[in-house]
């Protein structure tokens, strides 16, 4: 990436559905969630940092913060962060498409760095 990226957040949720789905059900769910961050590692301007699952401290489905798992990344622009986020419509799960299981949301911002303009205090 030759200009400085986007710092994005992805939140990913898990929805109702996912869970209404008989014991044992949801393996085809998370084939195709696993596809999908293979995807979104794979994608041209999209650097992925590193992820966060908390299933093990959260149950049942999560609407907002906080959020089930996190993947933070460096993406080139906000098109790419929407052409992420667009992977929960096209990625497929049998008949459905992800976003029937799980949404997700876009934190954007930069790098926590200290600006060059800003005078810290000497010790």
């Amino acid at each position: 990436m030759s200009e400085t990226p986007l710092r994005v957040l992805f939140c990913i949720g898990i929805n109702q559905n996912f869970f209404d789905l008989p014991t044992g059900g949801g393996g085809m769910v998370w084939k195709a969630f696993a596809g999908m961050l293979a995807e979104m590692e794979d994608m041209e301007g999209v650097d992925v940092l590193g992820n966060m699952d908390d299933d093990s401290h959260m149950v049942g489905p999560s609407q907002g913060w906080p959020w089930t798992c996190y993947v933070l990344a460096d993406v080139k622009d906000q098109e790419t962060v929407k052409a992420v986020c667009n992977l929960f419509r096209t990625t497929p799960v049998g008949e459905h498409s992800l976003w029937r299981y799980a949404h997700i949301e876009a934190r954007m911002g930069r790098a926590l760095t200290v600006r060059p303009d800003v005078t810290l205090p000497e010790d």
